[in-house]
């Protein structure tokens, strides 16, 4: 399953000339924790989440209590607009990536969001921590119906009998003997990019070995 599959598309956003109070409230009224930053032309520039409210106030604290320690008059500058305080590089993801891709991408970099934007840069949805745990939910006979029907009988062609197929949590387990190891390796590279699988087991034997 692709991005594309289950991002959100309609997306709320700001942009950088938006008050820091507009876009607060916004976020506030929408129950969101974080909203992309586009400009006219629909091109992601930034994103603003709540970290970068908490980070602008903790600034401003400390840097009001040092001009008091130094007896120097009040330097903190107030910033009015998203532009001023959004971050420029957000991490994006392409709607053609894989769902799995999406889960890597977010635990590497520990963001619970990601645009999704197209070659050019401009936003074309967004896909979310929630998103990508539903996918991971499927339940365990849809996984097997899949690797029976979809993968050993209409792709690869090979008789279904010839292999148990085991789903429990997510974990599949796979045994019995297919014609050539060519069958073996694509069998087992197929159900790993299923979604819905979190481990494979094989115990599958062949009869040639083609390589």
């Amino acid at each position: 399953m692709r991005v594309l599959d289950i991002m959100s598309i309609d997306v709320l956003t700001v942009a950088p000339e938006d008050s820091l109070k507009a876009a607060a409230r916004r976020m506030v009224e929408a129950g969101v924790s974080g909203l992309p930053v586009v400009d006219t032309n629909g091109k992601l520039v930034g994103i603003i989440t709540e970290a970068d409210f908490l980070e602008r106030e903790a600034d401003k604290t400390h840097r009001r209590l040092l001009d008091a320690l130094m007896h120097k008059p009040d330097t903190v500058v107030e910033a009015d607009t998203v532009g001023e305080v959004m971050s420029t590089h957000p991490v994006v993801i392409y709607p053609e990536a894989s769902v799995t891709e999406a889960a890597r991408v977010m635990s590497h970099h520990h963001v619970k969001r990601l645009p999704v934007v197209n070659d050019e840069g401009v936003l074309q949805g967004i896909i979310s921590r929630g998103d990508v745990v539903t996918v991971f939910t499927r339940p365990d006979d849809v996984v097997e119906d899949e690797i029976r029907e979809d993968i050993i009988n209409r792709v690869l062609l090979l008789d279904a009998d010839s292999l148990d197929v085991d789903v429990s949590d997510g974990i599949v387990v796979l045994s019995g003997c297919l014609p050539t190891r060519t069958d073996k390796r694509l069998l087992e590279e197929m159900v790993r990019r299923i979604d819905g699988v979190v481990r494979m087991e094989s115990a599958v034997t062949f009869e040639v070995d083609d390589t």
